[in-house]
C-alpha cells in the first residue's frame, strides 16, 4: 500500500499512522492512536530502567545495645538483604564512648555474628572509623 492511502485510511478512521520500524524496507507502519502510542512505549521503558532492590539501608546500632534489641536488629538486616538490599552497619559513639573503641568493634562484630548464623553474607567494606563511630556495609553472598 502506498503512503497516501494508509494516511487517507488513518485519517477515515480518525487515527494515526505510526512508524513502527525504519530498520527494514519497506517501512513497517500501523495505524493507531499516537498518544496512546507513546503512553504505551513510556510505560515500556520505565519498566525496563527499575532495577528492583540494591539500595543501601542503614541498621544503626548505639554503644550499649541489649542482645534483645540486636537479635531485632539482625531479623530486620536478614529481611533487608533477602529484599537484595546492601546493609550499612552504623555503630554511633558519643561522648566517653568513642575513646572505648574496642568495645564498639566488639559490638559489631557480634552483630554481624548473629547475622552470619541467620543468613550468609559479605562484606563489601571493612569496618571503618569515622569521626561518630563505626560503619560497615555487608551484603547477601
Amino acid at each position: 500500500m502506498n503512503i497516501f492511502q494508509a494516511i487517507d485510511l488513518a485519517k477515515s478512521k480518525g487515527m494515526d499512522l505510526i512508524q513502527v520500524t525504519e530498520k527494514v524496507e519497506p517501512p513497517v507502519c500501523r495505524i493507531a492512536d499516537y498518544g496512546k502510542y507513546l503512553y504505551q512505549q513510556q510505560k515500556k521503558e520505565k519498566k525496563v530502567a527499575k532495577p528492583k532492590g540494591g539500595e543501601l539501608k542503614e541498621i544503626r546500632l548505639t554503644f550499649n545495645i541489649s542482645p534483645h534489641d540486636m537479635e531485632t536488629r539482625s531479623k530486620q538486616a536478614e529481611k533487608f538483604l533477602n529484599d537484595g538490599n546492601k546493609i550499612k552497619i552504623n555503630m554511633s559513639l558519643r561522648g566517653r564512648e568513642k575513646a572505648m573503641g574496642g568495645f564498639a568493634t566488639a559490638k559489631v562484630k557480634l552483630f554481624l555474628e548473629n547475622l552470619n548464623s541467620l543468613i550468609p553474607i559479605k562484606t563489601e567494606r571493612e569496618l571503618k572509623r569515622e569521626p561518630r563511630g563505626f560503619t560497615m556495609i555487608v551484603s547477601k553472598q
